[in-house]
């Protein structure tokens, strides 16, 4: 891992712009439609207020590595011990199984309605789901970060741009949109409130927010003095995430969607969208595909690219426990960062012989219990002072919001489990 610090805009707003990408995928795609679908934009206030949540979280996860030099896991394990490391090892093997499963799928699904190859979806989907990742796992173990973030930055651009582009051509009334920015739970006893908790929650990615801190030491960001930049980094990353998020809601608005969400309702919400804009629909309907097709691929690659560290963060803090010595640096060229990374590329494409939404429900319950524990971690070990320091303590503004934001994570995990099951 390179400590060489750089310069330049890339480098400045890079990796929160990763972390958003990342935190995208088809089940945050078609959730933002479907809710939208039924509620109209009245719930876009929700959108934004997710994003300052995750906001919160990871500028709380990035003031602890700054202050203390360990990532918010080595922090987990110092204060909980080889119990916390080998629990992790066992919730990240499951959620990365089912993600990796889910994001295959989306891939599979998108690539079908933009090229397919086979006579039956099935079969497209199985191809390229499978194409997808080993193609992630090949860039990231030829390139590295540098190529990652460079592949990133096109798929995040193609995903931003052809999204709010379709969300534009969809002509939306302006006073409804101004006046979704007015915090109000429509048909709050008949689903209206459990749609959009699940919508604030759903914002900006789950586990994938732990990977912020990896991301700021591959540009070299080690110190309390590059807090500045992290603050500024994360505020364009979920401002993008925002205003993606609310383009999706207000796509969504301009149709009818069936329950549900999964790839196809991406593909479905294409066709219903060509029919909406009329004169150019046909442009309107390929241009809204390829920008799904850039959200679920970039957040496929991201997930390749930063899960590993997870796993080579704790597995070596275990190796120091026990064999009392110091921990290696963390690096992709690492044998338990590459071995993760080929796992995790290979094992869940047994998934793709099931239906999505089978493998989207258990993802998203897995996803949702990461979330309250971050707030959790984050509000304990941000206000400890002999940890991180009295002038990097959580200030009263990120205590509010992550005190804000563990209340609602927990009623959408409640929410997630209760749906599902």
């Amino acid at each position: 891992m390179t400590n060489t610090k750089r310069f330049g805009l890339l480098s400045i707003i890079g990796p929160g712009i990763l972390v958003a990408a990342t935190g995208v995928g088809a089940g945050d795609l078609s959730a933002g439609a479907f809710t939208g679908s039924l509620y109209g934009m009245a719930v876009l206030w929700a959108v934004l207020l997710g994003a300052v949540l995750k906001y919160a979280m990871n500028e709380g996860l990035a003031r602890f590595q700054l202050a203390t030099g360990k990532t918010i896991l080595e922090g987990c394990f110092d204060k909980f011990g080889p119990l916390f490391g080998w629990l992790f090892l066992l919730y990240l093997g499951i959620w990365t199984f089912l993600t990796a499963g889910a994001l295959m799928s989306a891939n599979g699904v998108v690539s079908h309605a933009i090229l397919p190859i086979f006579e039956t979806p099935v079969q497209d989907k199985i191809f390229w789901g499978g194409v997808h990742s080993l193609v992630a796992a090949g860039l990231i173990l030829i390139g590295g970060y540098r190529l990652f973030e460079k592949v990133m930055s096109v798929c995040i651009a193609i995903m931003f741009f052809t999204v709010v582009a379709t969300a534009i051509l969809s002509k939306p009334d302006p006073s409804e949109f101004l006046a979704g920015f007015w915090p109000t739970i429509p048909n709050w006893q008949g689903g209206g409130l459990e749609w959009t908790v699940a919508l604030l929650g759903g914002v900006g990615g789950t586990l994938t927010i732990v990977c912020y801190g990896y991301w700021i030491r591959e540009e070299g960001r080690t110190t309390t003095a590059d807090l500045s930049t992290c603050r500024y980094d994360l505020a364009s990353g979920y401002i993008m995430t925002a205003i993606f998020g609310m383009a999706m809601v207000i796509v969504g608005s301009q149709t009818e969607l069936p329950p549900g969400s999964s790839a196809s309702t991406i593909v479905l919400l294409a066709d219903r969208m060509q029919e909406i804009i009329g004169d150019g629909g046909t442009f309107g309907r390929w241009l809204f595909l390829i920008g799904a097709w850039g959200a679920v691929a970039s957040s496929l690659l991201g997930v390749w690219q930063s899960v590993p560290y997870l796993f080579s963060d704790v597995f070596e803090s275990l190796r120091a426990h026990y064999q009392e010595r110091k921990t290696k640096p963390i690096s992709t060229a690492s044998w338990p960062y590459r071995s993760y990374l080929i796992a995790m590329a290979i094992l869940p494409m047994a998934t793709l012989v099931f239906d999505f939404k089978q493998v989207l429900k258990w993802t998203a319950i897995c996803g949702a219990l990461v979330i309250p524990f971050l707030a959790f971690v984050i509000l304990v070990l941000g206000s400890q002072q002999q940890v991180v320091g009295r002038e990097n303590r959580n200030p009263l503004w990120s205590t509010l919001l992550l005190s804000l934001g563990l209340i609602l994570f927990v009623y959408a995990l409640a929410l997630a489990i209760s749906k599902q099951m």
